[in-house]
């Protein structure tokens, strides 16, 4: 029987390479160290250094764009970290919005707006609610995964009510300050979501579509038998039509056709168009068309027949002003009710009338277009929006009634069937193909309509100097991207519409009155409450203050044993102040004495009494409690209950006879209950206990059971006396959701009713719309922090920001340091950001920002999933590991706001020229690492080694090299750390990363090959200073690393430093590399350093040009040559006798490395190098000895010996080769490591092996 496959979990590789393995060891090495979070917790004498995170949306897996913007947001981060400064990264997630609706809505098979209206917002909202957070495992699994630090777990969510209040209270503040306003202003529409979108989403979606555009005759009425000629893209507008615009200073021809022999253009006709030549031939033209200006008489073919015109008068626009017309649809000509008609059907001046396109004549439909409607406000022009929001012409619109305007399938398909119905009645000149970029919805790939639609907006117009000169005094990279991308869109900024006619959103809090038609915007749940919203309970939760029995980790439910500690109390009374600020009406407690004594200190500063209720105890843990819960037996129990799945979790009994936590929220709920009926509408103080509160908010639908558990590990339950707020609705007994429509169903009372009439009470209802996700988005610093209304709260989020400060202290958490997402946000989130910042505070709420670029799949498309044009990176990362990814995109101009065509081979190469290469390099560190450090001082688990960490100090101080080698590569090491310091503190990530491979590859194809003998065959002191110097090379290259490429960065230090162990230093056995401090190089380096490595450079350049001599030559490296003579360049020459200043070693690197046997230097050549090439019998013989050692070195590795492991050859030669053999036995030996040689006459099997004259048969054996 087959055995059923099962499916492959989202975020999970189906192959793991030996690296991603690593990686993922690693992983779990961190989580179990808490390495994230002790790296919070180290000794940050510079201070804070603030970083925002963009809220993502949570509608699928991460992408390449999240994991490139991800890995930029790691980067700086982890780097400040290293540096000494304390880095809070707080995840967050972008719950409202289209994507998520759209998403529902797909998946209930919705079509439209009114099937979501016919379901129930109630019904829909919730399941959007469950959708917006279904892959939230998954990037829980895949960030990490990916290298990433960041705080998952105390994530921030756009759609939780403490964020929605902040939005409000943003909301508020600027309408308070006269930002915000109300009106009707021409946005686009998407008719199938039925909501308008914002300038950012709509520069999503353009695409080329053509179109068709029509030439439309409008009857001037105060002369028979002519006509305006009109020009449009749009002819679904034209029943919309209210007004002709002309450019006042303009001039116009009236055309009349003296001779025609067309049935469709009529001797007599006029045309009214533009006076240029270039208008006329753009009209009339299509086929060959002729005019003499001086006569102003001309001809043309119109559909094979000619016809003749002549110009009769020409006017200048302001003289067409007033004229009335007859529109070509007349379904609004004669409505009396139409407000503002008798203005309408006229002829209008207007400076944004071209003639670089058209006839010069514009057609006004004020409901479709921003000029138009501009128009219309000022000259108060009739105002007809015959397209429903569902893109649907209306009933009275009735040859077209409910055609959509702009079908998805073929947009052009209204427009062609009115020209064609134009055409009929004799109203259309001409139609003619248009081709254009047009714009779709970014979600549902609908084609937008340019409609006026009513909106709340923020005025940016009115901040627009402030925004710019804010955008001035912030960093960006790449610079030209705020300069000039974002710069230039400040500049132009029109005033932002933020409000939506949506379902899933954050409600817009204004509430209108009915009866005196004016406005209140609510800006917190509390003012909502004073205003009407009489039913909401404020419940406040509050963990009691630390006791004894959490110092000693002691499971109790005794009411009178543990006390509260120092720290407790005083905690307890820091809580007491804020709570003082909350108005609490009424105080329960837990009668266990640490809750107890937490609600008298409590209720002592509130002037309140505490009752005490036998419901909100601590958990019965029943034979656990009163044990310590670091007993190894209860420890064990304790392990196997928290490893239950959570339903059997929530219900199985704790210590066998003790309580479930379904008994726990059922009591806490029932007391909750009874607190509702008593005290409706109040705020009250519960002070509890840790798991009672998770499942009291359980109980209200706070959090899910699933989430139960992770609660336990947030911030608010790990600090002690911590309130949490919930508003509850004393009708349901549930937390109030501000989302439609129980939000909805909330009348308030309007003020100035009841101060004019006496009853205002329930007059007011709040407006429709919900705001644009953007606006929450950028309201994130604020939101995170559930600023104002957490400030001063103990151990909130809310006491670590203050974007004011005060006489005595420093704003905190604001603004922020640095920030980072893709080219798209500039007309999204920063955007969004800096508009609110400024709204608020007058200052940019961000100092730097780095702006990465899009990837694109390797052919230049668009990453597609439906096309499957990209490989997952989930698989890359099992693949080629995460680091081989993210130095890939570091190292990319991704990183700088290009464009990158990603490619597999491009990680490929990576992986294999640094990874394996400097992994290759630490193996050969540890075949040697014995001789530093002897195996009874050295602890080691899977080959790790122990390292005596070097004096702290600049890199190369430690050490005190004497050879050539040492002296260049920690010269090296000191450059590498001041070129990626430098590009790191400029931001500038590409900069940074390259010189690591650079360094890696001087390491592995340079250093160390040069150096390989010195460690393998050396003795003393030269080998210990090599193998010292490698050694603190790698260790030091593990710190430069590890904001880069994480997992690799702790591996080498870990391997290196030997403290992922337990060993005899208990402190050693969970460091790691991300909670060292960053490499100070020398930033003045001396003179030596330098002139190292300008010899070094030159050398190299030398070594370069010699090999490519030999190669034109023919002449392998492995056979010697007498000399090479080098032409040095002069500034290496000794000003004294003008002979090489080179030192020996290195004149010994060249000859080792081009094998020679000297090295002359020799004005007089020619060329820069110049080899003797003439063969003696000895340079021969070297060179087939050298041959030969390969040809063994080359059947060791083959057969797995190990380096240093003594092997036997059997060598089978005659004549020649035999004497050969004995002649060179010994260094044949000695270079191959061979134990003997045994020569024979014949050998059976072995391998053959020929140069030059020699010819042989090779065994090798242990």
């Amino acid at each position: 029987m087959l055995e059923e496959k099962q499916p492959q979990k989202v975020g999970t590789p189906s192959v793991l390479s030996p690296m991603a393995a690593r990686e993922e060891e690693i992983l779990r090495f961190w989580q179990e160290n808490r390495v994230f979070e002790r790296s919070l917790e180290k000794h940050s004498p510079k201070g804070e250094f603030v970083f925002y995170d963009g809220p993502p949306f949570a509608t699928g897996t991460p992408h390449y764009g999240h994991i490139l913007a991800g890995t930029i947001k790691d980067v700086i981060p982890r780097f400040r970290t290293m540096q000494g400064y304390h880095v809070p990264r707080r995840f967050g997630w972008d719950c409202h919005g289209l994507p998520v609706e759209n998403e529902v809505e797909k998946e209930l098979g919705f079509k439209s707006k009114k099937d979501i209206e016919r379901y129930g917002i109630e019904k829909f909202n919730a399941q959007a609610k469950e959708a917006v957070m279904r892959y939230a495992d998954d990037w829980r699994r895949i960030v990490p995964r990916m290298g990433r630090f960041v705080d998952m777990d105390n994530d921030y969510k756009t759609m939780d009510a403490s964020y929605t209040e902040t939005v409000w209270w943003v909301f508020k503040q600027l309408h308070e300050k006269g930002l915000v306003s109300q009106g009707f202003k021409s946005m686009h529409l998407c008719p199938r979501c039925e909501t308008t979108l914002s300038n950012f989403e709509v520069t999503q979606g353009y695409r080329s579509i053509t179109d068709v555009s029509v030439f439309v005759k409008f009857t001037l009425l105060s002369e028979a038998n002519t006509y305006f000629l009109v020009w449009t893209t749009t002819p679904w507008t034209l029943p919309g039509n209210a007004a002709l615009a002309v450019h006042p200073d303009h001039d116009y021809a009236f055309v009349e056709i003296t001779a025609s022999n067309s049935r469709e253009i009529l001797t007599g006709d006029t045309f009214v168009v533009g006076a240029k030549e270039e208008v006329l031939r753009r009209v009339f033209g299509a086929e060959s068309f002729s005019f003499d200006p001086g006569a102003r008489v001309g001809n043309f073919l119109w559909k094979g027949a000619e016809v003749a015109f002549s110009v009769t008068k020409g006017l200048k626009g302001s003289a067409l002003i007033g004229q009335s017309y007859e529109p070509p649809f007349n379904y609004y000509l004669r409505d009396e009710r139409l407000p503002n008609r008798a203005n309408g059907f006229r002829v209008y001046g207007a400076s944004f009338v071209t003639e670089e396109d058209g006839t010069g004549i514009v057609h006004i439909a004020p409901a479709f277009g921003e000029d138009d409607y501009a128009l219309a406000a000022r000259e108060g022009l009739t105002f007809i929006q015959h397209v429903a929001t569902d893109g649907t012409f209306r009933p009275e619109v009735k040859e077209f009634a409910g055609l959509p305007a702009k079908p998805k399938e073929n947009p052009a398909a209204t427009d062609e069937k009115i020209a064609a119905h134009l055409e009929a009645q004799g109203k259309l000149l001409k139609s003619e193909p248009h081709t254009h970029d047009y714009p779709y919805c970014w979600r549902c790939d609908t084609p937008l309509l340019n409609y006026a639609a009513p909106s709340w907006f923020i005025r940016v117009t009115a901040l627009r100097e402030r925004l710019v000169e804010e955008n001035k005094r912030i960093t960006w990279v790449p610079k030209e991207i705020g300069e000039y991308r974002f710069g230039n869109w400040l500049a132009e900024a029109k005033d932002w519409a933020v409000s939506r006619s949506r379902f899933w959103g954050a409600p817009i809090p204004v509430w209108g009155c009915g009866r005196c038609k004016t406005y209140s915007v609510i800006g917190s749940i509390d003012e909502l409450r004073k205003r009407g919203a009489e039913h909401l309970t404020k419940i406040i939760l509050l963990r009691h203050g630390e006791s004894k029995s959490n110092v000693l980790h002691f499971l109790d439910d005794t009411p009178t044993t543990f006390p509260l500690t120092h720290e407790g109390r005083r905690k307890a009374r820091e809580a007491a102040v804020f709570l003082k600020q909350q108005r609490v009406d009424v105080v329960f407690s837990s009668p266990v004495r640490r809750a107890r004594e937490t609600a008298e200190i409590v209720a002592k500063e509130l002037a309140k009494r505490v009752d005490i209720d036998e419901r909100f105890r601590e958990v019965d843990s029943g034979t656990w409690d009163e044990r310590k819960e670091d007993e190894a037996a209860l420890r064990r129990e304790l392990d196997a209950y928290h490893a239950l799945p959570p339903e059997t979790f929530y219900t199985t009994k704790r210590g066998e006879n003790g309580e479930s936590w379904e008994d726990v929220e059922k009591r806490m709920a029932e007391g909750l209950s009874d607190i509702l009926r008593k005290h409706k509408g109040e705020t009250v103080l519960i002070v509890s206990h840790e798991g009672p509160i998770v499942h009291l908010l359980k109980a209200i639908g706070n959090i899910t059971l699933a989430e139960c558990g992770s609660y336990f590990r947030k911030d608010r339950f790990e600090e002690y006396a911590r309130p949490i707020v919930a508003y509850v609705d004393a009708n349901t007994g549930k937390e109030f959701d501000l989302h439609r429509p129980s939000i909805d169903g909330i009348a308030l009372t309007c003020e100035r009713c009841a101060k004019e009439s006496g009853s205002g009470r329930g007059l007011m209802h709040r407006v429709a719309e919900v705001f644009d996700c953007w606006f929450e988005s950028g309201a994130m610093p604020y939101g995170q922090a559930h600023y104002p209304f957490e400030r001063g709260a103990p151990g909130s989020k809310g006491s670590e920001f203050d974007p004011v400060g005060g006489f005595w202290r420093k704003p905190r958490g604001y603004p922020a340091d640095f920030i980072a997402e893709g080219l798209d946000q500039t007309r999204g989130w920063f955007y969004s950001l800096l508009v609110l910042g400024v709204g608020l505070f007058q200052k940019s709420p961000y100092r730097r920002v780095i702006v990465n670029g899009l990837i694109l799949a390797e052919n230049g498309a668009k990453m597609s999933k439906r096309l499957k044009n990209y490989p997952d990176p989930v698989e890359i990362a099992g693949k080629y590991g995460a680091d081989s990814l993210r130095y890939y995109l570091l190292s990319s101009p991704v990183v700088r706001g290009e464009e990158l065509r990603f490619s597999e081979r491009g990680i490929d190469e990576i992986a294999k020229k640094v990874f394996n290469r400097l992994d290759n390099v630490l193996a050969f560190y540890l075949l040697y690492a014995d001789t530093l450090h002897p195996p009874e001082r050295r602890f080691s688990r899977a080959g790790a080694t122990r390292y005596t960490r070097p004096n702290d100090g600049s890199v190369g101080r430690a050490l005190h090299a004497s050879h050539v080698l040492d002296k260049w590569i920690l010269a090296r090491l000191n450059q590498l750390i001041n070129e990626v310091t430098t590009a790191l503190e400029a931001y500038e990530l590409d900069k940074a990363t390259r010189p690591i491979g650079e360094f890696v590859d001087d390491l592995s194809t340079w250093y160390l090959r040069r150096s390989r003998e010195r460690i393998k065959s050396g003795a003393g002191s030269d080998r210990d200073e090599a193998l010292q110097t490698l050694q603190h090379v790698l260790f030091e290259l593990s710190k430069v690393m590890a904001p880069f490429t994480p997992f690799f960065a702790e591996y080498l230090f870990q391997t290196v430093h030997n403290a992922n162990t337990a060993n005899a230093d208990a402190n050693a056995a969970n460091k790691s590399v991300h909670l060292e401090d960053w490499p100070t190089g020398e930033l003045k380096v001396n003179s030596e350093k330098l002139r190292v490595l300008e010899e070094m450079r030159e050398i190299r350049r030398i070594v370069s040009l010699a090999l490519e001599a030999r190669a034109k030559a023919n002449i392998k490296v492995r056979q010697p040559l007498a000399s090479l003579k080098i032409n040095l360049r002069p500034e290496l020459r000794s000003r004294e006798n003008q002979k090489s200043r080179l030192e020996k070693e290195l004149i010994n690197l060249i000859r080792d490395e081009v094998n020679v046997k000297e090295v002359v230097f020799d004005e007089s050549i020619q060329t820069e190098v110049e080899f003797d090439t003439e063969l003696t019998p000895e340079l021969k013989e070297e060179g087939l000895l050298r041959e030969l050692v390969r040809q063994v070195q080359d059947m060791r590795k083959r057969q797995g010996f190990r380096p240093g492991e003594s092997a036997k050859l059997i060598v089978a030669a005659e004549g020649p080769s035999r004497r050969f053999i004995e002649q060179n036995g010994g260094e044949l030996s000695r270079a191959a490591t061979l134990k003997n040689i045994t020569i024979q006459d014949s050998l059976e099997g072995g391998e053959p092996f020929s140069a030059g004259e020699l010819s042989v048969r090779l065994f090798l054996t242990r």
